[in-house]
């Protein structure tokens, strides 16, 4: 749809012809006010007379551009103002046009600022969609151990404080990166993710910082480090213990001064970078061996957030089978809606010693191969279930599962899981959201299918 408005009817015609010929829908307002005023929906574009009496050009285009700012206003003005609507431009506007008006270069204009808009509305749509991916709610587990995480990572959202996070391989230390940055007051900006383990270790510095053409053979132009690329945003330095003598140097440099020098070069480059970064080693023990800076240390261990290994919250395997189970259920062309008991007893009762992205990696493969619509021991693979019983969920059915084949279904173990986080937060429901990883309206239907809404 889009919106002609002019006050001078033959122009506000000629303009609504033109574009009704060239196939888009039109709706036509004869002045500011009437736009204003609208109750629609906003339109794909708007083409819009500058010079009107009473709400003129410039006033509807502000408060569009409040309103919807990725919505592409084209203004449409007389010679003479020209270079007023120059100026409008840089209030907003997508573009201008000249009276007296050519079709040519107004369905032309027309057409790009409409692939403008879809442009913007996708990105826009991506940004949401990473936002929701990897929001805190993504984190799955509703244990104590997981709770201390969540209250930890909430209380760095709206500071600029630098964060390291520590855990073993596989316990989701990008996972919880993202989900601060996504949370966090630079969630526009870009997210960098660097794996200091997987970069050469002559290279670290050129990567992080950037070089200049000609630094060194092989350096055939000038190249924005991670550090620049991570500008108005968030760099996540994984495995920061892997980083060399010689990088740790320039990045406590980079922490203390915030600013950079590329390799080769003598422009020093200021910066606006939130630094996150992790480890699967003992940093602090790293420095008092001498592999690691103390004063670098101290520069990154600001705000310090331990992940728990999984066989530490074996109550949450339960909700994490659940949770992926349902995420790999396309991929596998099926959905597994029951476990069977010795399947959970086995899964927690294992060691997990590469933790969830094991536990995820199991139930990968594990619905590839399985047939039917339950979960059984023989689909697990080798080794699964072979540690010492544990004690932890799954050990034992629930007792109202009532299942005489030995069988624990999904549902029933998602109750029991609800009922548990309810019992948890004494019946705080935002708290439980939180803690489960869903949505209130989520929780709530959840709640009504289960039975367990307090009735009043």
């Amino acid at each position: 749809m889009i919106w002609v408005v002019d006050d001078d009817p033959a122009i506000r015609e000629l303009v609504t012809f033109m574009v009704t010929e060239a196939g888009y829908e039109v709706d036509a307002f004869a002045s500011g006010a009437e736009v204003l005023a609208s109750s629609g929906g906003p339109p794909d574009a708007i083409l819009l007379d500058l010079m009107m009496p009473g709400v003129d050009g410039v006033e509807v285009l502000k408060e569009v551009s409040r309103l919807h700012p990725k919505l592409p206003v084209i203004m449409v003005t007389a010679d003479h103002d020209v270079r007023r609507a120059v100026e409008v431009t840089k209030l907003g506007a997508y573009d201008y046009l000249t009276k007296p008006i050519d079709q040519e270069r107004l369905l032309t204009t027309l057409g790009n600022a409409l692939s403008h808009g879809s442009l913007a509305k996708e990105v826009e749509r991506l940004k949401e969609e990473l936002s929701d991916r990897y929001h805190l709610r993504s984190i799955v587990g509703s244990s104590a151990a997981m709770r201390k995480v969540y209250d930890q990572v909430e209380k760095v959202l709206e500071s600029e404080i630098t964060v390291y996070i520590a855990g073993e391989s596989g316990t989701g230390k990008e996972l919880v990166s993202k989900a601060i940055h996504f949370a966090s007051l630079r969630s526009d900006g870009p997210f960098i993710d660097v794996n200091c383990a997987a970069i050469p270790e002559g290279l670290q510095e050129s990567e992080l910082f950037g070089h200049e053409k000609g630094a060194f053979t092989g350096a055939l132009a000038t190249h924005p480090g991670k550090f620049e690329q991570a500008s108005s945003g968030t760099i996540f330095l994984d495995e920061i213990g892997e980083m060399s003598p010689s990088a740790q140097a320039r990045l406590l440099r980079v922490l203390q001064e915030r600013v950079i020098q590329r390799v080769g070069g003598i422009e020093t480059i200021e910066l606006d970078v939130r630094v996150i970064s992790a480890s699967n080693r003992d940093l602090a023990k790293m420095v008092e061996e001498g592999s690691f800076r103390q004063d670098l240390y101290y520069r990154l261990v600001v705000f310090p957030i331990t992940l728990p290994p999984l066989r530490d919250r074996r109550e949450d395997i339960p909700l994490l089978v659940e949770h992926f189970l349902e995420k790999y259920a396309r991929d596998a062309g099926k959905r597994v809606t029951r476990v069977e008991a010795q399947a959970m007893d086995a899964m927690a009762a294992h060691g997990w010693p590469g933790n969830v992205r094991e536990l995820e990696n199991v139930i990968h493969r594990t619905l590839l191969v399985s047939s039917g619509l339950e979960l059984k021991l023989e689909d697990l693979p080798p080794g699964i279930g072979e540690d010492q019983p544990s004690a932890g969920l799954g050990a034992q059915p629930p007792a109202d599962s009532g299942s005489a084949s030995g069988t624990l279904n999904l549902e029933e173990l998602e109750r029991e899981t609800i009922v548990r986080a309810m019992e948890n937060n004494k019946g705080n429901l935002s708290d439980v959201a939180r803690q489960l990883g869903i949505g209130r309206s989520t929780l709530y239907r959840k709640l009504e299918q289960f039975g367990l809404r307090e009735k009043k």
